[in-house]
């Protein structure tokens, strides 16, 4: 199986998703995980879902189409449910008010909206397997209503794993009585072993380990009685493209471990496609993982695979999966989210790129990125590959533009600063051009296409501030950090909207 994220993002079309049902029957999967959270047209709630997501019309059609897939859905029924609770009419149902991801297993009105979108899911999906979520709820316990069930727990018992287990066992149980088999991820039982106790042990555990093998994990869950399934990543969301050699790795990691500890299967994850992520340019990364888990661990699969689409394929592969990481800095391995990305693009505010990432970008580590990157762009074989290189060049001319911008305006030449800003304005066009062929052409974000519209007005409302106020018309010249800032306000020269940042939600 792999797992394709729609809930980062994705607005496919029909058309897309049956070039991804294509892509997935012909690399040798027999299932298809389609990760949904808000991204799937609930029919008993109609308020969760943005424009142009999954609808059940699209399921039924799909599974007509492709009769020999099992489609299986990951239902969020208590973390990662924050694209529910942001909304007006969800936003009761969230642990805690305007902060993490989780919803709140002691809401009443939560339960029973956690059971009409299983019942809705059981209704529209056939399939065998029905993941109902349980991953990341680090926030167990926050609200008063559960921290007083936490409280209250028997002595000596672990308060987080009973409001957790009950929350989930009655879901799951739901499952087994439609005659199907319920799925959850296993890493809260990393912290809270004594939660398996309450589960029904028909219980389907997916064991993600993206950074190692689960071959510990695993066989302690196995040892508990419980089937699991092995889930590696395809580690996109931690790199500008993806870190190819770390990720084929990880596949090999997790099926030579599911082989040995007897796992049920194995579920190749795919993450966060937006922040001007393309799907396209991983099939043949999806097609090396269909190849290992049917043919065994072996090196190279990965750069084969893109081998097989054509020389400047695989001389891309590389380049951005490879060679760009040994550039360092920003650019090197890491567990954690695309800084780069996200300090662009994801806080309406590009200037946060500049202010973290000056000094390595305008260096060493940007001039040998921006090599990689030209390289790439250069053999790139199509428009995905093309714009995900371009992507990374624009990414390093915007902080090279903007540190250009901030040295002018240090020496009080504004007017310099502002043309090199208007230079800055035009990476926001080109990229919202990108962001939107990625749509059209794969179902990619629409929350990119307006990101890069709100950072190239934020660039021209910095424009007009320098004009307004780089030249000392204040009485005092303000920082670039400051001007550069969402919150300026002039004539706050001590900045208290950052002083007081008890204010902030």
């Amino acid at each position: 199986m792999w797992m394709y994220d729609l809930a980062r993002e994705q607005a496919p079309t029909l058309s897309h998703l049956r070039r991804i049902f294509q892509l997935t029957r012909g690399a040798g999967y027999t299932h298809i995980g389609l990760y949904l959270e808000h991204r799937f047209a609930y029919p008993s709630a109609p308020w969760a879902h943005g424009a142009r997501c999954l609808t059940p019309e699209m399921v039924r059609t799909l599974r007509a189409e492709f009769p020999d897939l099992q489609v299986v859905p990951f239902l969020n029924l208590l973390g990662h449910f924050e694209g529910m609770f942001q909304t007006e009419r969800g936003k009761r149902f969230a642990e805690e008010r305007m902060k993490g991801l989780q919803a709140c297993p002691s809401n009443p009105e939560f339960v029973e909206l956690a059971t009409r979108l299983l019942d809705d899911a059981l209704a529209v999906f056939d399939s065998e397997i029905i993941h109902i979520g349980g991953d990341e709820t680090y926030q167990l316990g926050r609200c008063p209503r559960c921290a007083e069930v936490v409280a209250n727990a028997p002595e000596g018992s672990d308060g987080k794993a009973l409001l957790y287990g009950n929350h989930f066992r009655p879901l799951a149980e739901r499952v087994l009585n439609a005659g199907r088999r319920p799925a959850v991820w296993a890493d809260v039982f990393d912290d809270h072993p004594s939660a398996l106790e309450i589960f029904p042990p028909s219980t389907l555990l997916f064991d993600w380990r993206y950074f190692s093998g689960p071959r510990e994990t695993s066989a302690k869950l196995r040892q508990k009685g419980f089937d699991v399934v092995s889930c590696p990543a395809i580690q996109t969301y931690n790199a500008l493209w993806m870190h190819l050699p770390q990720s084929e790795r990880n596949v090999n990691d997790h099926a030579r471990d599911a082989a040995e500890v007897g796992a049920r299967g194995v579920c190749v994850t795919t993450w966060e496609c937006g922040l001007m992520g393309a799907y396209d340019t991983l099939f043949p990364a999806l097609r090396a993982c269909g190849r290992i888990l049917q043919e065994g661990p072996g090196d190279g699969a990965f750069l084969e695979a893109y081998g097989e689409e054509g020389a400047d394929y695989r001389e891309w592969a590389e380049l951005l999966g490879c060679r760009l990481q040994e550039c360092g800095g920003i650019f090197a391995h890491g567990t954690r989210r695309s800084s780069l990305k996200c300090r662009l693009l994801l806080l309406r505010n590009p200037f946060l790129a500049w202010f973290f990432h000056a000094d390595e970008l305008c260096g060493e580590v940007g001039t040998k990125a921006l090599d990689v990157l030209e390289k790439a762009a250069n053999v790139a074989p199509n428009e995905a590959s093309r714009n995900v290189a371009l992507f990374g060049i624009s990414a390093v001319e915007f902080v090279r533009f903007a540190e250009s911008a901030a040295q002018s305006y240090a020496k009080g030449d504004a007017n310099f600063a502002v043309s090199r800003l208007a230079m800055a304005r035009q990476v926001f066009d080109d990229l919202g051009q990108i962001a939107r062929e990625t749509h059209e052409r794969i179902g990619g974000s629409l929350a990119d296409i307006e990101r890069c519209r709100l950072s190239r007005e934020h660039v021209d409302r910095v424009i007009r501030r320098i004009r307004q106020y780089g030249s000392g018309q204040l009485g005092y010249v303000p920082a670039f950090e400051v001007i550069t800032h969402p919150e300026f306000v002039p004539h706050d020269q001590a900045c208290w909207w950052r002083v007081n940042q008890w204010a902030e939600l």
